[in-house]
């Protein structure tokens, strides 16, 4: 039996899942803000949320093309590895797993942060926030360590609950919208630096829209199902953020909704009154428990996919009962856990910590979406009679679009944080090294 029909026969997230998986990893904590943090540049956002979606789209059908054709566990590692080797795959799987548990913490840390709407004591007692974040972890943990079908189950629930306050809230603010408060530019700032700033801010909010790739061994029918997935995933994430950020600069003045600290929160109260304030503040914290969940599941697959090509330690490939990869599953929440532990009792310097770490995952994230674009045009080279010269011309745009798209959001990220996550993968090259010496002793 082939690699790919094994695959299909045991595939247990099927297009929909895989689809909520993609959503919910997209709309995490940060879409609940955006609006207040984009209300200064008024109608210039739209700009910025259509060039950014733009890039976006064309990365999405990046990962659709490159899913079809590789059907593999561990998604931008698996491309990576088939597009440049063992080195550059094994670079981007070190970083890029790195990523994923430094990121669920900040995602515990914003769940922890909203939950203060319904319970105010854990925004005086860092114990107790520590304690909370950290069990959010252990539960999402418990979750994929029952199987694929039980994280993309809670991948489902969770992002009916997310997208129903924040739709709610979207296409009922048309309703009450004021066109006095839609203005193009209302602080008359340069066109051109707006527009960097607003696609800046807006960039972010794409980060997750391989989700459906990473946890292909686990996928029914992958070769039809992530693309499809991923692209609806990424155009149903798109659409909500666009109109959403319409509506609500309509809702509300600019200054108002720039000064709003919990901007969906604040329109569902202009219209609903206090219930539509805890509905909304319900939907942000399922939102970051959502998320929370689908990159747990990630953090698992990644390495487990890097060990099975020798280029993690064989233990990260071992798999449960239930079929998932438990060691890496269990250290990356254990790593999580350190961490947490040190973002809520060190004080000032605990932070600072736990923030110069989300720093260094952020470059890890995005680099592996510039080497993707380029290694589909790379498999296909390789792969030279399978394909005429004319169809590599819609790959070879949206790959190019993706590319620059991918540069750009590292640009965007700052000098320090690419530094850091250069740092942060040079550190890797010991790791690769002693695998190498692992391989060579066992030949």
């Amino acid at each position: 039996m082939s690699e790919n029909s094994s695959i299909q026969k045991k595939g247990s997230l099927g297009v929909w899942m895989c689809t909520a998986l993609v959503v919910g990893n997209m709309i995490g904590s940060g879409v609940f803000l955006l609006p207040a943090s984009l209300a200064p540049f008024g109608g210039i956002s739209m700009l910025g949320w259509l060039l950014t979606s733009c890039g976006a789209i064309c990365l999405a059908l990046v990962f659709a093309r490159l899913s079809a054709m590789l059907p593999r566990e561990g998604g931008p590692y698996a491309y990576i590895h088939a597009g440049f080797g063992d080195f550059a795959g094994f670079w981007i799987a070190w970083g890029y797993w790195i990523a994923l548990w430094a990121g669920n913490a900040a995602l515990a840390v914003a769940a922890t942060s909203y939950m203060q709407v319904f319970f105010p004591i854990l925004g005086h007692s860092e114990p107790l926030a520590g304690a909370f974040a950290i069990s959010l972890i252990w539960i999402v943990t418990w979750i994929n360590s029952r199987g694929a079908r039980s994280s993309g189950m809670v991948a489902v629930v969770t992002t009916l609950l997310k997208l129903l306050p924040l739709a709610a809230v979207t296409f009922i603010g048309f309703f009450h919208l004021n066109a006095d408060n839609l203005v193009f530019n209302p602080h008359h700032k340069p066109l051109m630096s707006s527009l960097s700033a607003t696609m800046a801010l807006t960039l972010w909010a794409f980060l997750g829209l391989e989700s459906a790739s990473v946890p292909a061994g686990d996928v029914v029918e992958p070769a039809k199902t992530i693309p499809r997935a991923t692209v609806i995933g990424t155009l149903l994430a798109t659409l909500l953020y666009i109109l959403s950020t319409v509506s609500l600069m309509g809702l509300m003045p600019a200054d108002v909704l720039a000064a709003s600290q919990a901007p969906f929160a604040d329109a569902a109260r202009l219209m609903w009154g206090d219930w539509g304030y805890w509905a909304v503040g319900f939907g942000a914290v399922v939102s970051c428990f959502g998320a929370l969940n689908g990159w747990s599941l990630m953090q698992a697959h990644v390495p487990a996919a890097a060990a099975k090509d020798k280029l993690f330690p064989s233990r990260f490939a071992r798999r449960n009962a239930a079929g998932v990869p438990i060691f890496g599953l269990v250290l990356s929440s254990t790593l999580v856990t350190i961490l947490m532990a040190i973002k809520y009792a060190g004080g000032d310097s605990g932070v600072k910590i736990f923030e110069f770490i989300i720093l260094l995952a952020t470059a890890a994230t995005l680099l592996p979406y510039a080497f993707c674009s380029m290694a589909l045009i790379a498999i296909m080279l390789m792969r030279g009679k399978a394909f005429s010269k004319r169809d590599f011309v819609a790959p070879g745009f949206f790959a190019g679009i993706g590319f620059v798209y991918s540069l750009w959001a590292l640009y965007g990220s700052g000098a320090d944080t690419v530094m850091w996550g250069m740092l942060l993968l040079l550190l890797g090259l010991p790791v690769y090294v002693w695998q190498l010496k692992e391989r060579h002793a066992a030949a």
